[in-house]
């Protein structure tokens, strides 16, 4: 009995052994190899989620236009597009600037298109009036983001959108504010001049070189985690500047991949810093209020502050008085 158990025990030991020694041989192949896919496969998911995080958008602006012109410049290319930022409420703003500087037919052979940008307002009867004035006037672009003042570089960005994708032929683009003043004259014939080739990469207004201001009571405040660094690049102020078409479409793609501040100038130039275009500065673009005289609104591109009564009587002195010199 025990001879049988023994015989049993040595036929068990044996087969494991040949099993063990068959493993031996034929697993470090096949082991190899599934190590080789499991590697490979890691490796291109690693390649696949490396290049999602490099081209994945920090800032997509998925916003909807809730109204558009995308037919704006269907027929013909603008020579310029003026892009203002508005609110709701600023109805006689923007009827001001179109029967005074921003009527698009102020200049015979040059087309120029005049937008007011804004978002949506949490009252429903102020996005209706603003619905009914854009189907009179056809000059309003809204997306589906909130209107407030820290969505103003959303605005911006929905202008630079715009003229990338509807309006990429044109030749400049303004962006303004509703209660700027701009003396056209200057801004058509002295500083463009559409007589002369069209500028590439080109930005200018009033430059400004400063840092952020970290008191919590400024309306200008930037909170040292959003935005660490000492200075700001060299920056256009916001109440006006210029650039070439080319450069929206620039700046748009870069905001996408460019971390949001709510400072909107500021922000359109960290966008520029990156594309290495530099703004230059023009002394005619003020970002401050400046008392009438018409000799000195004959020298200027823009005023800030001009509220919309004033708007009709500069505009309406200036366009009587052209006959005289200064």
């Amino acid at each position: 009995m025990a001879s049988k158990v023994s015989c049993l025990y040595i036929l068990t030991v044996v087969c494991w052994a040949s099993a063990l020694w068959y493993l031996s041989i034929t697993r470090p192949t096949s082991s190899y190899t599934g190590h080789r896919q499991v590697s490979s496969i890691s490796i291109a998911r690693k390649n696949v989620s490396f290049g999602n995080i490099r081209t994945r958008p920090i800032n997509p602006h998925s916003f909807d236009f809730l109204i558009n012109e995308p037919n704006k410049c269907e027929k013909n290319a603008p020579f310029l597009v003026i892009l203002i930022s508005t609110t709701h409420k600023e109805f006689d703003a923007r009827q001001a600037i179109r029967e005074t500087w921003g009527d698009e037919n102020n200049f015979k052979g040059i087309k120029i298109a005049t937008l007011f940008l804004l978002g949506k307002n949490a009252d429903p009867v102020l996005n209706q009036m603003v619905e009914q004035e854009s189907q009179i006037f056809h000059d309003i672009i809204v997306e589906d983001f909130i209107d407030s003042y820290h969505n103003l570089t959303l605005k911006t960005l929905m202008g630079m959108r715009w003229i990338a994708t509807f309006c990429s032929k044109a030749k400049y683009v303004m962006k303004t504010d509703s209660d700027i003043f701009v003396n056209m004259d200057n801004l058509i014939y002295k500083l463009l001049k559409p007589n002369t080739k069209p500028r590439r990469r080109y930005f200018t207004g009033y430059v400004i070189n400063g840092g952020p201001i970290r008191d919590v009571r400024s309306k200008w405040y930037m909170p040292r985690d959003l935005y660490p660094d000492s200075n700001y690049p060299p920056f256009c102020s916001g109440t006006g500047y210029i650039f070439s078409a080319d450069v929206a479409e620039l700046i748009y793609k870069t905001s996408l991949h460019t971390r949001l501040l709510h400072l909107e100038d500021v922000y359109v130039g960290l966008c520029l810093r990156k594309l290495g275009i530099h703004p230059f500065q023009n002394s005619g673009f003020n970002h401050w209020k400046m008392a009438y005289s018409l000799c000195r609104y004959r020298r200027v591109i823009t005023v800030h502050q001009i509220t919309p009564e004033e708007m009709h009587r500069i505009w309406n002195d200036m366009s009587s008085k052209k006959h005289l010199r200064c």
